[in-house]
């Protein structure tokens, strides 16, 4: 049967719909979201993911006072978290909750197509911080810390930044392979397996994410980030997706026939 043909008894959830009504091959890429749609799901989502981030920080130092245990229950909880935001918002934004992706998709759809605009750019991004604030105060909230107090963790270290620049390359080489290559159906598992791996092998624990750098300078918890080494920490981060961006364009580089087209 042909994804247009009738169907004989439409199911009484499509009622409303038409039986005659064309449907959509499936596996097919579904219409966009309204940006107003993206953009709510982007903050909520990066939201969610500093919630996630700091109230388990919070939590495990209330828990144990074990730095590594500490550090193991914070990855644990941040892994399962990013997987499950992934896989719900990502039908619907792309589910970046970072500027560095943002800014990264908008620059490879320059020349390619298919990636935020600028428009779409200038809101996502400020949605993202926006919601990484938020998520951090509801963190503090939920666990009676004080609403908004600024982090005292300095993390300034040249090795830190280091492993910062390190952290983003990897994420931003990890995503935009997996789209060269047609697998970003693994992005839930991929991407949160990353993050979970980086807080350990990355000096600085893997924050990756201006926004989340951001909204983390707000509580003075465990995840917490110094407001004076928040800058450098997002200049490496941005450093670091340029660095990724040309690990894409060299490692997936695009072969050609002996005709001169690109080949498939």
């Amino acid at each position: 049967m042909s994804v247009t043909e009738p169907v004989a008894a439409a199911p009484a959830v499509d009622a409303a719909i038409p039986v005659d009504a064309p449907r959509p091959v499936p596996g097919a890429t579904p219409p966009a979201a309204p940006l107003v749609a993206r953009a709510a799901a982007e903050l909520v989502g990066t939201a969610a993911l500093v919630a996630v981030v700091v109230g388990s920080g919070i939590q495990a130092t209330k828990l144990t006072q074990d730095v590594a245990l500490q550090l193991l229950a914070n990855s644990t909880a941040t892994v399962f978290g990013l997987g499950v935001l992934i896989a719900l918002l990502g039908p619907v934004s792309g589910a970046h909750f970072n500027p560095v992706v943002s800014l990264a998709e908008w620059w490879t759809a320059r020349s390619t197509g298919g990636g935020v605009t600028a428009r779409e750019l200038a809101v996502y991004v400020p949605a993202q911080i926006a919601g990484a604030i938020a998520g951090a105060i509801l963190a503090d909230a939920m666990f009676g810390e004080p609403l908004v107090k600024w982090a005292t963790h300095d993390r300034s270290a040249g090795n830190l930044l280091l492993g910062e620049v390190v952290a983003t390359a990897g994420l931003i080489l990890l995503i935009f392979g997996l789209a060269r290559t047609d697998r970003l159906r693994f992005a839930p598992v991929a991407v949160a397996s990353y993050i979970g791996a980086a807080y350990w092998f990355t000096s600085s624990t893997s924050f990756a994410n201006p926004a989340v750098t951001i909204g983390r300078a707000f509580t003075d918890t465990f995840a917490g980030i110094a407001p004076a080494s928040v800058p450098a920490f997002v200049g490496v981060q941005l450093v670091g997706s340029v660095v990724g961006l040309a690990l894409v364009a060299v490692i997936f580089m695009r072969g050609t026939t002996d005709g001169g087209s690109p080949s498939a």
